[in-house]
């Protein structure tokens, strides 16, 4: 099935391992952003640099030329997109440019390419899937979801979606919803189900599905295989990835959580805190995770699962942080 077609895969090629080449046209896109494709108006000197990055993207560009445009926000931006391009061009992948970002020295990224990097990745990681769930799910990795609770509910929506449609006006979709033929009215939530999920395809990068979240439904177990690809595509590493109810090891040695609010709620009960309900209510999920091969895992926990943790904030909002599944993962590191 195609989906995510916003995400860019046309733009791009694959390299032997798998992972996301980065490309001219790939890096053309982004020149083209409305931030950077200069109007009328723009100067010489933003209409010459513009020009030259269209026609060579990973050509040099000196300070010099960026002091000569006029508009002082036209070539602060150019500084933005030039410092991005240069990170991928160095590390010539999305993955590693992607790993590269929380493994070494923070360089000045807008959060947005991130998440745009890890949505194309994953597009990547996901291509064949047949399960409109799993794709569902993986949303949660570079979109902020709100969660709405209710008796026996557990609904998670896309939170710019959502304030979208409360609020007059497109928001930041609006763009992609008018290409995309939506006119505003007609764009409406509907809690994916068995037998309706199928139209997840069709709909999918207008991101207006919602999700079950409670233990023991398809999203929960789709979230799990998701993280699984994810982890694997990185590490070469596989893993098998439960949902549990919660955590009754006397032998707890290691948990990761998906975002701040569950690092924060994990470590705490880890530490022997008393934590108050009002506080546990914030998880969502929790899964037991482990190594198919233990040799994989740290020599203090082998044999031992990992447990995974998914919260919302007290604003119920779950921001998502994959990053934290490569980084924080017990593994033996070359």
């Amino acid at each position: 099935m195609d989906f995510w077609k916003s995400a860019g895969m046309h733009l791009i090629e694959r390299d032997p391992n798998g992972w996301v080449q980065v490309t001219d046209d790939y890096l053309r896109a982004y020149f083209t952003r409305p931030e950077i494709h200069p109007v009328d108006e723009s100067c010489p000197a933003e209409h010459a640099l513009f020009e030259k990055l269209m026609t060579t993207p990973d050509v040099s560009v000196s300070e010099a030329e960026v002091l000569a445009i006029k508009d002082g926000d036209a070539a602060d931006n150019y500084r933005v997109i030039l410092r991005f391009r240069d990170h991928l061009l160095l590390h010539q992948t999305l993955e590693a440019a992607y790993s590269a970002l929380f493994g070494g020295e923070p360089i000045a990224i807008p959060p947005v390419f991130i998440d745009q990097m890890v949505h194309l990745i994953l597009r990547n990681i996901l291509d064949g899937v047949e399960d409109p769930m799993r794709a569902r799910a993986g949303e949660l990795f570079f979109r902020e979801q709100i969660i709405t609770l209710g008796d026996d509910q557990l609904v998670m929506a896309d939170q710019e979606i959502v304030e979208m449609q409360s609020q007059s006006g497109f928001g930041g979709l609006g763009q992609l919803l008018a290409e995309a033929g939506t006119p505003m009215r007609e764009v409406a939530l509907d809690v994916l189900t068995e037998d309706n999920k199928a139209s997840y395809w069709a709909r999918s990068d207008r991101f207006d599905t919602a999700i079950d979240f409670r233990f023991t439904q398809p999203a929960t177990d789709a979230l799990g295989r998701v993280i699984e690809a994810w982890i694997e595509h990185f590490l070469q590493i596989k893993t098998r990835i439960q949902s549990v109810k919660s955590i009754r090891d006397e032998a707890w040695s290691w948990h990761i959580g998906c975002d701040q609010e569950s690092t924060r709620i994990l470590n705490a009960l880890y530490e022997g805190e008393i934590v108050s309900d009002d506080v546990l209510v914030n998880i969502l999920a929790l899964y037991k995770l482990e190594f198919l091969n233990p040799a994989d895992a740290m020599d203090s926990v082998q044999g031992k699962p990992v447990y995974l943790g998914v919260a919302m904030n007290n604003d119920k909002r779950l921001v998502f942080k994959p990053q934290n599944l490569l980084t924080n993962l017990p593994v033996q590191r070359a």
